[in-house]
């Protein structure tokens, strides 16, 4: 069925629309009308116009899609055995990524197409309906190719982080050559965006800029994972180079907060990741009285935080980050679209992260009365349906 041939559809019994909108805000006892992939009207319930068809969603509350700007869903393997030993007090090292690396390597196509369909369909089933995804788990350039050609054909943005570890055996400043000659240009018809992991026991901060120099000059959007493990010059590369993001940012001076305040640098925090390493959490909550965007994702991956759910990052960020629940929302969804450049619509791509007239219509319905229940009820299966691009996907259980 094409999209016009669906018709406009009315949503109606909402207890409560976040819209992420900054004219809309929060609406109670409201309404929201979809025609084909995007939103038509939204506003109080009273004053809905009609549409071919009406949906009730029975008193429950209905905010954007989550947007999710960073994940590593190209993958196969477990480190189970990993994340064990950190919980006994082992401390997070970069190298675990080879152990991902050997196994993705040796997993066939057929085998990552579907291990990738699958993690998709998950995050979709707990309200994420934007997704990046990384390469990084090849670093050949046959590998990093099928890995971005595999990622493109299940998520809209994908990222070429063949510069996430410096391959055993290998002298670092040949694979960064490497990074940016033939591994690039394999990679590029398949990826938006270029990351590097400037990290103590990856890459520095001059082999970074390098890497995105290049990538950069081929046509991507820049991305950094920075200051992840300690203090470093990942925050202040990526506002030097105009980045679209820094993720990670546990680490972070007064001149961090400083720089990221003052650019259009988003500052990705991954809370689920920093439960997960027991580090320290990233410092959302001086990054935003700062003046910064931050967006929040789940860094999905095997090594450090295997999880998709959203609704549990952006929990975390309450209970732990000092986060009010409307900040993290927002993070989860505009700050996401903010960190992909996707937040202005253009004619043919509708923006995301946000329900208001002409946006792309993604909702998230919870089955509570409000977006508070997120963190209220922390742990709690509340995602009850999702509409992705104007098409109910997730439905109540039960339910055709």
């Amino acid at each position: 069925m094409s999209l016009s041939d669906r018709g406009s559809v009315l949503i109606t019994g909402i207890a409560e629309l976040t819209t992420v909108d900054e004219e809309l805000g929060t609406i109670p006892d409201a309404a929201v009308v979809i025609e084909g992939e995007r939103i038509a009207w939204a506003g109080p319930a009273s004053r809905a116009p009609a549409a071919d068809r009406a949906v009730d969603v029975g008193g429950r509350a209905v905010l954007p899609g989550w947007v999710d700007s960073h994940t590593h869903l190209v993958f196969d393997g477990d480190r189970a055995p990993e994340f064990a030993a950190r919980m006994a007090g082992q401390a997070y090292e970069a190298g675990g990524i080879a152990v991902t690396a050997d196994a993705t390597r040796a997993a066939d196509d057929a085998r990552l197409d579907t291990l990738v369909a699958a993690r998709v369909r998950e995050a979709l089933a707990g309200g994420t309906t934007s997704l990046e995804t990384k390469t990084g788990y090849g670093l050949t350039v046959r590998d990093e190719a099928r890995s971005a050609r595999i990622a493109a054909a299940h998520v809209e943005d994908v990222t070429f982080l063949g510069a996430h570890l410096v391959p055993d055996g290998l002298d670092p400043d040949d694979y960064v050559e490497l990074v940016c000659g033939s591994m690039l240009s394999a990679v590029a018809p398949h990826v938006r965006w270029a990351d590097v992991f400037c990290e103590r026991g990856a890459f520095t901060v001059e082999q970074s800029r390098r890497v995105l120099t290049a990538c950069r000059d081929a046509g991507l959007g820049l991305r950094v994972h920075g200051n992840q493990l300690g203090p470093g010059g990942g925050v202040a590369l990526a506002v030097e180079l105009r980045a679209a993001s820094v993720d990670h940012v546990n680490h972070l001076t007064d001149d961090d907060v400083e720089a990221l305040a003052g650019s259009a640098t988003v500052a990705t925090v991954l809370p689920a990741c920093d439960l997960s390493t027991r580090a320290p959490l990233a410092p959302a909550r001086q990054l935003l009285d700062a003046g910064a965007t931050v967006a929040i994702a789940s860094n999905a991956n095997p090594g450090t935080s295997w999880t998709t759910s959203m609704n549990f990052c952006v929990a975390t960020a309450v209970l732990q980050m000092g986060l009010s629940v409307a900040e993290a929302v927002e993070a989860a969804t505009l700050g996401g679209a903010r960190a992909l450049r996707r937040d202005i619509g253009t004619a043919d791509r509708p923006a995301i992260g946000r329900l208001a007239v002409d946006t792309r219509a993604d909702l998230h319905v919870l089955d509570a009365p409000s977006a508070v229940h997120l963190a209220y009820r922390p742990g709690m299966p509340l995602t009850w349906a999702v509409w992705r691009r104007g098409e109910q996907l997730v439905r109540p259980v039960g339910r055709p």
